[in-house]
């Protein structure tokens, strides 16, 4: 699903922020009546390109939030953000899930709803266009979001990969 060329394995000296993105209340109906659990999907990042989500489970918010932290911190992937926008479109899906990515120039703030909001402002993306469409599940989204992110390549990245000069990315 992730590339490992994106993965960052050593977060020591990273400062990272959560982001709390859904809570969902379970309730499982046993003989002996309701048990009630949560769920919690958190997303983390630096704002300087690393982004990373995670899922906590457990009978209270709280712990829910700090598992789902933890989660997340060990699930981080680099991201190529220039001048606080994307490098270029992108689209991508996961489940029923799908959305799109376009840069924005400077001004346009992040134009994004709900768990792509939290994911965009996370990695540190300022303007950016983003449309979701079909499912508005927040894991899907979540999910979908970090994919199109990962699959995102910035020309320099390009040129090493083709073995050419950056001019020849961009003048063809």
């Amino acid at each position: 699903m992730v590339n490992n060329m994106n993965r960052v394995n050593n977060i020591g000296d990273i400062e990272l922020k959560d982001r709390l993105v859904a809570v969902n209340r379970v309730t499982k109906v046993t003989k002996g009546g309701r048990t009630f659990t949560f769920a919690a999907i958190v997303v983390v990042g630096n704002e300087n390109g690393i982004v990373g989500w995670g899922l906590g489970k457990a009978g209270e918010v709280t712990a829910a939030i700090q598992k789902g932290t933890e989660a997340a911190k060990k699930n981080l992937v680099k991201v190529p953000v220039l001048k606080g926008t994307i490098p270029h479109e992108q689209y991508a899906k996961f489940g029923g899930a799908r959305v799109y990515l376009q840069p924005a120039s400077h001004g346009t703030g992040v134009k994004a709803g709900g768990a792509m909001r939290a994911v965009l402002e996370s990695v540190g993306v300022t303007d950016v266009l983003a449309k979701s469409k079909g499912s508005s599940n927040p894991h899907n989204l979540v999910k979908a979001t970090i994919l199109a992110l990962t699959e995102m390549r910035d020309a320099n990245t390009v040129a090493q990969n083709r073995g050419v000069e950056l001019d020849v990315v961009y003048n063809g």
